[in-house]
Parts: structure tokens; C-alpha cells; sequence
């Protein structure tokens, strides 16, 4: 329920919204909403809708410490938005979803808005979750395509045929491309970043219209986003 809310800042979701993500009957979800809000985890706008908490903030601060890695990215993501003029974005994996932690926008002045800070995609939608999904292990990738339906949601260009196919793509490449998948005309190129154990689990990515990604740049924006990759796994690990 909590991540039903996230979903929908900063207008915030309906009771309706909140019940169809946690899968759960209106009048269930109305009273653990009112519980929530009891405890500060969730608060009400006039307009009824539901947004995160106060509590969640502080609880945030708290965890802070041990989980926090956005000002060690925020660098990375800026020299990414600099150097291209494109809006540049840093992801984190949260078990088979992508949530994206951190924006920052490049001086071109026709930008896409198809990502923000805490809005989440499933792994194999949007650049940074390919990038993730494409570096798993070969027996968590085929267990994970097994048992998840991109299509219902994300349309038949999510079907897995499609998905293992740009997951070989991203392997040869390096990067991931999303050649306009989620919105039309707006386009996307991710790289995964890795941790001690080798394994993928945050993402750089930039987002910009069709025009702006055309295959002689992609290639100089592919590698500008490995090389940031590399030199943020390099920073991770350090930490």
C-alpha cells in the first residue's frame, strides 16, 4: 500500500489507485489507509487523495546512514546531465523493481518527464531496469521472465520474446536502450552499476526526446554512461 501511494507522488493516489496496486477490496485498503494515517506513514490532502507521511521521512533519516548512497551518486549524475544536456537519473533495485532516487536535468530545453525521484518500474521497463535485468545471472534472469508478465500493464512490446531479445542487445552493447517503449518519441539509455559481489543493483540512465538519440550519439552517450558506471561501482565499492 505504501508503494501505491510512492507511485503517484507528488499529486498522490486515490483510495481506488491504492486498493488495484496492494490487491486489495476498497473498504480494506480505506481502513489500513485511516491506520496509517493514525501512525504518520501516510497523509490526506484536501482533495482526499493519499500521500506518504511525515513518519517516513524521520524513519528515512534514521536509515539513512546505512542506505543512503545518493551523495556519492549525485556527481555522477550531474557530470551526466553536463556533458549530454539530457536529464540524467540514478536508480536503485529494490528486489524485481527499479526505484529512481535521483534527477537531474541538462540544459536542452525539451526534456522528458516519463521519470521522476520515487517513481518505480518493474525489472525490463525503462532503461535502468534492462540494465539491471540484462546483468543478473542467467538462472535468476530466466526464473524472473518465467514467472513475470510485463504486457498486462506495459503492452506487448514488454512480451518476454521482446525482453530476452534487448536483454541480448544491452549484453553486446553494454547499455540498455529504450527506443521509446513507455511514451512514444521519448527515449532512454541506462548502465548498470555493480556491487562488491559483482552484482547489479543500481543503474545510471538518461531520458530525451527521439531526435536527440540517434544511432552516431548513441554510441558517444553509451559510452559516456559506462564510463560513469564504472567510476561509480569504483566509488560504491570504496564505500
Amino acid at each position: 500500500m505504501l508503494r501505491g501511494v510512492a507511485a503517484a507522488e507528488p499529486g498522490g493516489a486515490t483510495t481506488s489507485e491504492v486498493a488495484r496496486t496492494a490487491g486489495l477490496a476498497r473498504p480494506t485498503t480505506h481502513r489500513l489507509l485511516g491506520a496509517l494515517l493514525l501512525e504518520g506513514l501516510v497523509d490526506r490532502a484536501p482533495d482526499g487523495r493519499w500521500l506518504l507521511g511525515p513518519e517516513l521521512y524521520l524513519l528515512g533519516t534514521a536509515a539513512s546512514g546505512r542506505y543512503d548512497v545518493t551523495a556519492l551518486a549525485q556527481p555522477f549524475v550531474r557530470r551526466l546531465a553536463e556533458l549530454t544536456s539530457e536529464s540524467a537519473f540514478f536508480s536503485a533495485r529494490r528486489g524485481e523493481e527499479t526505484v529512481c532516487l535521483l534527477r537531474e536535468d541538462g540544459s536542452f530545453p525539451i526534456r522528458s518527464h516519463v521519470l521522476h525521484e520515487g517513481i518505480r518500474f518493474p525489472l525490463g521497463v525503462a532503461s535502468a531496469g534492462m540494465a539491471i535485468l540484462a546483468y543478473l545471472p542467467d538462472e535468476e534472469l530466466e526464473a524472473y521472465l518465467d514467472r513475470t508478465d510485463l504486457t498486462a500493464r506495459y503492452g506487448e512490446r514488454h512480451a518476454t520474446p521482446q525482453v530476452r531479445r534487448r536483454v541480448e542487445e544491452t549484453r553486446v552493447a553494454g547499455w540498455a536502450l529504450n527506443p521509446g517503449l513507455l511514451v512514444e518519441g521519448s527515449w532512454g539509455m541506462g548502465a548498470a552499476v555493480f556491487d562488491a559481489a559483482e552484482r547489479p543493483q543500481w543503474a545510471l540512465s538518461l531520458t530525451g526526446i527521439e531526435q536527440r538519440f540517434g544511432p552516431d550519439r548513441r554510441s558517444e552517450l553509451g559510452a559516456l554512461l559506462l564510463r560513469e558506471a564504472h567510476g561509480l561501482t569504483i566509488a560504491l565499492r570504496r564505500r
